[in-house]
């Protein structure tokens, strides 16, 4: 099983209600690189004091939780409100989604406890999500 099937076996599981908009909206997040892609993303935490949290999910070990509120305070801004924008979510909304969804997804896109190199890995696993979530 190669690394995006387990993230999409994972992600689906977190799936309520079928919100795949949300998880497409969270990969884009991910693989957006005007802010550096899943690197910059993982530094925008570190940078805002939140370095023990995501290093957690990045890392074999257990994932510490973080609160909407904590989330607000790293994606604030641009990537909040593109967030709120495409889902019809208000902050509070997307900031609770966010800290529900993102650090399985950030644990499950570093299984070996390091980050993936390159833009071409993540571009593949949006077009693996595409294909298996939003056909």
């Amino acid at each position: 099983m190669g690394l995006f099937d387990q993230v999409v076996g994972a992600m689906s599981g977190a799936q309520s209600g079928g919100n795949n908009a949300l998880l497409e909206t969270v990969m884009k997040l991910v693989n957006d690189p005007q802010t550096g892609g899943l690197q910059g993303l993982i530094q925008s935490f570190q940078q805002g004091g939140l370095g023990d949290i995501v290093n957690s999910w990045v890392s074999k070990g257990a994932n510490l939780p973080i609160s909407a509120e904590q989330m607000q305070s790293v994606l604030g801004g641009s990537s909040l409100g593109n967030l709120v924008s495409q889902l019809g979510l208000n902050s509070s909304e997307a900031s609770g989604s966010l800290a529900a969804m993102l650090p399985q997804l950030i644990d499950s896109l570093t299984p070996n406890g390091e980050v993936p190199q390159g833009g071409y890995l993540m571009a593949q696993g949006m077009e693996m999500l595409k294909g298996k979530f939003f056909a």
